[in-house]
Parts: C-alpha cells; sequence; structure tokens
C-alpha cells in the first residue's frame, strides 16, 4: 500500500545547523494489519505518521501510495484522499463539546443521510456505548466512553487506513487496552498504523519499527514487513 523512498524531512532549512526529523530511509507498508511504530520523542515516529498521511510534505524522496506519488498531489487533492481513504485518532479525543456522541462521529463523514446516522449507532455500540449514551455530549462521557468516539468518527467512512498517534496516553490500562482490542479488529481487514512511547500495547502487533534520530533503528515482524535501509538504517 505505501512505498516510501529515500524519504527526509529536514527543519530549519535556511539554518547552517538544520534538523533532520528523517534521515532518509526505505520501507514498504502492507494493504492491511497492525503496525506499531516506536521510539523516543524526537525520534521522528509522528513526522513519519504526518508525511505518511499528506499532513506534512517531506523534504525530500517519494511516497507512494497504490503506486501513486501522493508528495506531488495537489492541495485539494490531498484533502479528498484523507477524507475518503484515511483516518486520525489521536492522544486526545478532540471531540465537538457542544455536539452528541453520535453527532461528533457523522460530523466527519463523507456522505449525509439516515445510513450515515445509522451506522455510528452501530461504531458506538460495538464499541460499548449504549443507546443513552449517544445523545448525551464529551463533558458526560468517561474518558474511555470518549476515546472510542473519536475512533469511531474516524472509522466512519471506513478508511482503508487508520492513523493513531498516542491513541491510549490519556486512558488507563483497562480502558488502553479496550481500545487496542477494537484497533486489532480494524487491522484484519485494514492498514492501522500505532505511533506510540508504550510497547505493552503493541502485544500481538503483526510488525513493530523503531525509530531512533530520524532513522529505522529495527523491524520486528514475521516476514510481512519489508524494510530496505540507507545511510546506515537497519
Amino acid at each position: 500500500m505505501f512505498d516510501i523512498k529515500n524519504i527526509t524531512m529536514i527543519y530549519d532549512m535556511e539554518k547552517t545547523e538544520k534538523i533532520y526529523a528523517l534521515g532518509g530511509f526505505n520501507l514498504t507498508l502492507p494493504d492491511s494489519g497492525l503496525i506499531g511504530i516506536i521510539g523516543p520523542s524526537g525520534s521522528g515516529k509522528s513526522t513519519l505518521m504526518y508525511c505518511l498521511s499528506t499532513l506534512k510534505k517531506p523534504t525530500d524522496g517519494e511516497i507512494l501510495y497504490n503506486g501513486k506519488n501522493i508528495t506531488e498531489l495537489k492541495d485539494k487533492e490531498r484533502e479528498n484522499l484523507r477524507r475518503k481513504e484515511f483516518g486520525f485518532v489521536f492522544q486526545r479525543h478532540f471531540l465537538i463539546p457542544y455536539m452528541s456522541a453520535v453527532d461528533n462521529v457523522t460530523v466527519a463523514a463523507a456522505e449525509r443521510g439516515s445510513n450515515v446516522t445509522q451506522r455510528a449507532k452501530e461504531l458506538l455500540t460495538g464499541f460499548g456505548l449504549s443507546e443513552r449514551e449517544f445523545g448525551k455530549r464529551p463533558a458526560k462521557l468517561s474518558g474511555g466512553q470518549r476515546q472510542r468516539t473519536a475512533i469511531a468518527r474516524a472509522m466512519i467512512n471506513a478508511p482503508r487506513v487508520l492513523f493513531a498517534d498516542e491513541p491510549t496516553a490519556a486512558l488507563d490500562h483497562e480502558n488502553a487496552f479496550a481500545v487496542m482490542d477494537i484497533l486489532k479488529e480494524y487491522a484484519k481487514k485494514n492498514l492501522v498504523l500505532i505511533i506510540t512511547h508504550d510497547r505493552s500495547i503493541l502485544n500481538g502487533a503483526d510488525s513493530i519499527i523503531e525509530m531512533w534520530d530520524g532513522k529505522i533503528s529495527a523491524v520486528n515482524d514475521g516476514g510481512v514487513l519489508s524494510a530496505a535501509a540507507e545511510r546506515g538504517n537497519v
């Protein structure tokens, strides 16, 4: 699904001492599976996710998504790609405070209509929310319920790729593992990328990519994931 070729991201280009958020490496990601990307703060893992999701454009290199170089897309094309094929889950839920749980899910839908509302309710039910909680605003939901509502919002368009940046960091262990169970199930037919500091939530992941100083330091998988290294990677 993703074929990354010599990707580089440099900040402070105008300065003498440039900051390499991504130091140049190759990586191929599969069509489905749960892929963990782990590393300390500043290792480049979030930057990699932002580049893959077209939220940022790398300084150099190519990112092919289903054979198409998405680094060359125009703004509207990137927006359409994100809306139709990508979903996003973050550490904070970013729910709209004056909307109900159902409305917070449907607000991200690419289409409108009763079918969308029904799908939102089915997602929320599958994630453990009851009908009486559908109409509650975020302030009336627990932390775990808010994050699960955010995941339902990310899935409302049935994205082929789900990007999750520290999705469990604000949760207790019980809710964190409940969220991971949802993501693992979704990864059976889709690609789910998990950015995290916490290795414990990646138990059962199909592959784990370890990053250090903007490069891939290790890849742990059962042969599903392909990684190639240049400039001293892996």
